[in-house]
């Protein structure tokens, strides 16, 4: 059973959703963005992600897009960001680890390459926003060969007769995009999610987290009522950045500020019994 699998099943057996934060690799720097994901699972991380950062991510609006600038100023490469995760297996054997990212830069590192030292390395699962089902078998084979799950996105344009499709070797859990449109720049309703949750599950037996526009304890609170699991990015890099100077550099109380905000959220879903 893979981590992200054994992690879900757990979570069952305790009655609760899973609480999934998100962290842009060496944003603003590789201390900071270490220390922070090191953190993470004292804090009350279920499961983590970790942003590739990439010149032109077009579904992140502008915190995550400024993330990733940041990241890759202060030296940000997919083999870096996979020697963070292989320090993090170090200290820590049990959270699983998914990368969000971008094609571009693991069409240039190579599908089987990519699949092979992200596994190496501990990697549990890849979310590709801009990889198409129809394209998928790509990036299928070397992930099925080296046990990464793929986890699709699925949106609230995604209709009835596409969502098959959409998922077709989907693993892992299926992450619901709240909203259409970028991230970080509205939340979806209660109302929606009640309505749209339970047809993503008649489409799946997997998981169903519920990401972009959740930003608030009360949101997570919300959408973990509805769903096994909530994403929380763009507010949790809002306050990292918010903590820099003028420069760019973190803070001395930077990486607490992030933790303690991880802390709130994952409260939040833990109240809410499944």
């Amino acid at each position: 059973m893979s981590r992200i699998a054994a992690r879900f099943s757990k979570l069952k057996t305790e009655g609760r959703g899973a609480f999934i934060p998100f962290l842009e690799a060496y944003d603003p720097d590789l201390a900071t963005s270490t220390a922070i994901l090191h953190g993470m699972p004292g804090a009350g991380a279920d499961l983590i992600e970790i942003g590739m950062p990439f010149t032109d991510p077009m579904a992140d609006g502008p915190t995550i897009q400024t993330a990733g600038l940041r990241g890759l100023k202060a030296g940000a490469t997919l083999p870096k960001t996979l020697t963070m995760v292989s320090d993090f297996r170090t200290h820590d054997a049990d959270t699983p680890v998914i990368l969000m990212g971008y094609l571009n830069p693991i069409l240039s590192y190579g599908a089987d390459k990519f699949c092979a030292d992200a596994a190496k390395a501990g990697v549990d699962g890849l979310i590709v926003v801009d990889l198409p089902s129809e394209e998928a078998d790509w990036l299928a084979g070397a992930a099925a060969a080296n046990a990464l799950d793929i986890i699709r996105l699925v949106a609230p344009t995604t209709d009835d007769a596409r969502l098959p499709q959409v998922l077709n070797g989907s693993s892992g859990f299926v992450y619901y995009v709240s909203i259409a449109g970028i991230t970080g720049t509205r939340t979806a309703t209660a109302e929606h999610l009640a309505a749209a949750i339970p047809r993503v599950r008649r489409a799946t037996d997997l998981p169903i987290a519920i990401g972009f526009g959740i930003r608030t304890p009360a949101q997570a609170a919300e959408a973990a009522r509805a769903a096994d699991a909530v994403v929380v990015a763009s507010a949790l890099i809002d306050t990292l950045a918010a903590s820099l100077d003028p420069e760019g550099r973190a803070a001395a109380n930077s990486v607490q500020l992030v933790l303690d905000q991880v802390r709130g959220l994952a409260e939040a879903v833990r109240s809410v019994a499944k």
